[in-house]
């Protein structure tokens, strides 16, 4: 009975964790190690590959490179100038609300740009409460305190505090392969 009590305790913690501490999940030692998530929590926490690009259109007409995010698929795509698909995968965008701050937190939706870029040791400034610190790799700011970066708690489902979470290897690319500062960020609309 200890037993199931620990591990139930353990799971509701790993479920507030990413629902609470900010755009991405901590990895830090009281958390779940990053291995961890994505063998205990099945395919919703896996990296494995999957055809997100049947959830995207194959084409856009924008004229440049756009990135395009989809909460209601829960997918990105990466459009080169030609409005050819690239390259998709998962995301999780913002919460319908999130109990520590009392308020809904969605991703903001429509056409943004790149503002800024950051690396692997990118972190969150204010989740989670009260002094931030939560690890945002490779960070690419389109929205005042919203970004595109990685996370290993990827889910499909939007559970975010606003940003756009991808799985660190789709961050890691997007950001040093793709973007590119004025990059346009298309948010469609929950």
């Amino acid at each position: 009975m200890l037993n199931i009590k620990k591990s139930f305790n353990r799971f509701l913690f790993f479920l507030m964790s990413v629902v609470l501490s900010s755009c991405s999940t901590y990895t830090g030692s009281t958390y779940e190690s990053p291995n961890n998530l994505r063998t205990s929590y099945g395919s919703k926490m896996s990296s494995a590959p999957a055809n997100y690009s049947s959830r995207l259109p194959s084409h856009l007409s924008t004229g440049e490179k756009t990135i395009l995010v989809d909460p209601n698929v829960h997918a990105w795509g990466a459009y080169n100038s030609d409005g050819t698909l690239v390259r998709a995968g998962l995301v999780t965008a913002g919460a319908n609300y999130c109990p520590d701050i009392g308020r809904a937190c969605r991703t903001v939706s429509g056409s943004f740009r790149i503002q800024s870029l950051g690396g692997a040791g990118c972190k969150s400034t204010i989740y989670p409460r009260p002094r931030g610190g939560a690890p945002m790799p490779y960070c690419m700011f389109f929205h005042k305190n919203m970004a595109l970066h990685g996370s290993y708690g990827v889910a499909e489902a939007n559970l975010s505090h606003g940003c756009v979470r991808l799985h660190v290897d789709d961050a890691e690319w997007l950001r040093f392969n793709f973007a590119n500062i004025g990059t346009k960020v298309v948010i469609r609309p929950y």
